[in-house]
């Protein structure tokens, strides 16, 4: 691995069908190093996960890493919500915006940045309804068509 790869632990693949992602933010997370050690063996899943703002403070739900083999009495609750390190006009503006009807903040992606720091990124999405969700996938299958056709008369 090149040292200035960015290394996906995990990746929400059904935020991306199941919302509509308006903004994307990348922010750390408070995790203790056990866990870190943890996400570098096996990594996590962090399809249920979903971000709450509470105070002035972002919090992520839902995520389960699991306990480290070698941790022993250090290891923590692998299920506990964990503290995410965002700019406060970052906050305040995302507090803002999920006041708003039908908003909320989705993980979408976990990963080791280049300096080997687990960061998450985050987007600001709307639900699909099931006829967003037909349009979508009409459009990518006649993309993929057009893509073909223009394919076959390259050839030639």
């Amino acid at each position: 691995m090149d040292k200035r790869e960015r290394k996906s632990i995990a990746r929400n693949r059904s935020a991306r069908h199941e919302y509509e992602i308006l903004e994307t933010f990348e922010c750390g997370v408070v995790l203790t190093g056990t866990e870190v050690k943890s996400l570098r063996d096996r990594g996590t899943q962090i399809t249920d996960a979903f971000c709450l703002v509470r105070g002035r403070e972002v919090w992520l739900h839902g995520v389960h890493i699991h306990p480290y083999s070698n941790g022993g009495v250090w290891n923590v609750d692998p299920d506990r919500k964990r503290k995410l390190l965002l700019h406060r006009s970052q906050i305040t503006y995302l507090d803002s915006k999920l006041r708003q009807k039908g908003l909320a903040l989705i993980p979408l992606d976990l990963l080791f940045d280049t300096h080997n720091r687990v960061k998450l990124v985050i987007g600001l999405a709307r639900g699909k309804k099931l006829y967003d969700k037909r349009a979508d996938a009409a459009r990518r299958d006649s993309d993929r068509e057009i893509q073909r056709a223009l394919k076959e008369r390259s050839r030639f």
